[in-house]
């Protein structure tokens, strides 16, 4: 029984590849600014507890809310993000009968490896 509801094929997979890396930069902004509201957030509770100003915008949950939802975009099409930071997908895809991943980082020109499903990145394998 296969593990996941679709499959793509090597070509179907290279075809997602411009819209991932889009998909991937405007991540990687919103992770990054994240990471400075975390900062800011920092600063704003040492300030707090030496009762100074805070800042004047410590919301980032709408740029949580668009985080979430291109990650949701890119799962709804059947492609599996393991890494945001990274940029490293996995497209499930059938090799010589068993389902395995197509596996990729947003760096790569192409996707050029593969791995089995309990396997991982350390487990990959080059497409012949």
């Amino acid at each position: 029984m296969a593990e996941f509801e679709r499959h793509f094929t090597i070509q179907e997979a290279r075809a997602e590849l411009p819209a991932l890396r889009e998909t991937f930069a405007q991540i990687r902004a919103l992770i990054a600014e994240l990471e400075r509201g975390q900062f800011e957030m920092e600063r704003i509770q040492k300030l707090v507890s030496s009762n100074g100003h805070g800042s004047s915008n410590p919301e980032y949950g709408h740029l949580i809310g668009e985080l979430q939802g291109l990650v949701d975009q890119v799962m709804q099409r059947g492609i599996q993000i393991k890494d945001l930071n990274r940029g490293l997908v996995d497209f499930p895809h059938w090799r010589d009968g068993e389902e395995v991943l197509l596996c990729w980082l947003v760096e790569e020109e192409d996707i050029d490896y593969w791995h089995t499903l309990e396997g991982g990145f350390a487990a990959r394998m080059p497409l012949p």
